[in-house]
């Protein structure tokens, strides 16, 4: 694996602080052993998650979607806009009937299609419209969007060196699952 280096520490300046920051100062007198830099991390995530979650929700709230809708959607346009149900209730982790439960209420609204398979009726293929398509990028855009405001404080070469940082975090968290 690949050397990962972060961006040189700036000498002069001082970083400026975060609620973070005072979370880790608050603490460390109750726990002098506290890693302030682990500690600093792992709340950075979960605020910066909670933030991105707050943003998602609000994107569904403004397109007019519930989130099981933009989950489905989301999964067929993974399928390049094209799947069966069985397909769909297995990649959302989805009992069949809670999937046609889902495809009734976006057939109702325009966003999918079922159309009868031609090798066997009793089959069908379920297709992501036009206007599917739209309502699932404009949820969608507004989180990217969001994503693309927050990270881009972070130069190309930063934000490679955080990924790179949290792919090996994550490989040490799944490679050894707490039981």
């Amino acid at each position: 694996m690949e050397e990962v280096r972060p961006p040189a520490a700036e000498s002069a300046t001082p970083p400026v602080r975060d609620s973070v920051d005072d979370h880790v100062d608050r603490w460390l007198p109750l726990m002098p052993g506290l890693d302030r830099d682990t500690e600093g991390a792992v709340t950075r995530m979960a605020k910066i998650l909670s933030h991105l979650h707050r943003v998602k929700e609000r994107s569904l709230v403004d397109s007019g979607l519930a989130r099981h809708e933009f989950d489905t959607l989301f999964t067929l346009a993974g399928r390049e806009g094209l799947a069966t149900p069985k397909e769909l209730a297995g990649d959302l982790n989805l009992a069949p009937a809670s999937v046609t439960g889902r495809l009734d209420a976006l057939e109702q609204r325009g966003y999918v299609r079922r159309v009868p398979s031609a090798d066997d009726r009793r089959r069908v293929a379920v297709h992501l419209t036009d206007q599917g398509m739209a309502a699932w990028r404009g949820a969608l855009d507004v989180q990217g969007n969001e994503e693309d405001r927050i990270f881009g404080v972070l130069g190309a070469p930063e934000r490679r060196v955080l990924s790179d940082l949290l792919r090996h975090v994550l490989i040490a968290a799944e490679g050894n699952p707490v039981r």
